[in-house]
């Protein structure tokens, strides 16, 4: 089966999925959709598809939707894609409100339709890689920096970057947090743009979170501690750092073994546009469902709702 498509919202990262899915095996990109005309034309004309400035104009010609439009607008586009009878690839968050998701959630039932949310980190190799050595972790630390994007930012860098880091530990720890310590703190924006969480989970995991939008030089970078070491995890650099103990030497000491784990450098936006369009045909996400996205946004509004406010400076 042909999966056509439609990609809504063709700005920063919409545009990049229509690059992707108009060269994927299987795939017919159909139509560009955004509220910019030139945008959309040019767009269009980049990768060989229709360029329109309204979904309902092009929805009777596809099967599924890839949703890229600001968070705030998420709920709506989202919603008038699953009443058209689409399937649905959104930017994460899923939503700006925990209500909007939940109401996406009970549309797509109730229409009979797939919805995977955009949690692309997940598809990174050095992630794939990783999650098959990770046991049981006790402690995880994780940190996403990076200087303030050149691009609009209509939420806070909770939603904005700490969610993937939050999304990924929990789908490793296989639970939400029980408890949640956080700090944040507005830098450039009215919203916070550098924040701190400490979460501890039902299994006793602890896990350290930091998230930066205002830092000079980037960083996705986590580690996962557990019984038998250590894996460190680079997702800019897709390297992963196994660090386990050796057997015991003559003075009964055992050192620290670094193995730097193979990885296959592959395309993450490729490999989850292949899994969603897979969805739309089988009628199940591998990964990233619906119920995924929206425990990776109740943590997150947790996240900022743990946040003591701040005394403005004088």
């Amino acid at each position: 089966m042909t999966v056509r498509l439609a990609v809504v919202g063709v700005g920063h990262m919409g545009r990049f999925h229509a690059q992707k899915a108009g060269a994927l095996s299987g795939v017919e990109l159909v139509a560009v959709v955004d509220l910019d005309p030139d945008r959309a034309a040019e767009v269009a004309a980049e990768v060989g598809a229709r360029p329109a400035g309204d979904l309902t104009a092009i929805a009777a010609d596809v099967d599924a939707a890839v949703v890229a439009v600001p968070t705030v607008a998420h709920a709506a586009v989202v919603d008038e894609a699953l009443s058209c009878g689409l399937d649905v690839l959104v930017e994460k968050p899923i939503a700006a409100t925990l209500e909007e998701a939940e109401k996406l959630l009970t549309r797509a039932r109730e229409r009979g339709r797939v919805v995977q949310v955009g949690h692309l980190e997940w598809f990174n190799e050095a992630m794939q890689t990783a999650a098959e050595r990770i046991d049981r972790p006790v402690f995880v630390e994780s940190h996403r920096l990076g200087p303030f994007p050149n691009r609009a930012t209509d939420v806070d860098v909770v939603r904005d970057l700490m969610i993937h880091d939050l999304d990924l530990i929990q789908r490793v720890v296989g639970a939400e947090p029980e408890r949640i310590e956080a700090i944040g703190v507005p830098v450039i924006t009215e919203r916070v743009d550098i924040a701190n969480a400490r979460l501890t989970f039902p299994s006793g995991c602890v896990a350290n979170v930091t998230a930066s939008r205002v830092s000079p030089q980037p960083m996705r970078r986590l580690r996962f501690f557990q019984a038998d070491g250590y894996l460190s995890i680079d997702l800019l650099e897709r390297q992963v750092t196994l660090a386990t103990r050796g057997a015991a030497d003559d003075s009964g000491q055992r050192p620290i073994q670094l193995e730097q784990l193979s990885i296959d450098r592959g395309d993450a936006l490729e490999a989850q546009l292949h899994s969603f369009c897979e969805g739309v045909r089988t009628r199940e996400i591998a990964a990233g469902a619906a119920d995924q996205g929206l425990a990776a946004l109740r943590t997150a509004l947790r996240v900022i709702e743990a946040m003591p406010a701040l005394d403005p400076l004088e």
